[in-house]
């Protein structure tokens, strides 16, 4: 394993490693929110609750 960072330098490859994770979580979010059923900033409180206790209970 210590040859993998002989080959890379860790602070580049960790860095690069966090910024590529960071994206990647603002996208999947991005796509989450783009969706009627995940988007909860449109769309009433009470609506949304609604659903996912009829989701819960098999009713949905």
């Amino acid at each position: 394993m210590y040859r993998i960072w002989l080959l890379f330098d860790p602070r580049r490859a960790l860095v690069a490693m966090f910024i590529f994770l960071f994206a990647l979580a603002i996208f999947i979010h991005f796509v989450i929110l783009s969706t009627e059923r995940f988007n909860w900033f449109e769309g009433s409180a009470v609506a949304s609750a609604a659903q996912t206790t009829a989701m819960l209970t098999g009713l949905g």
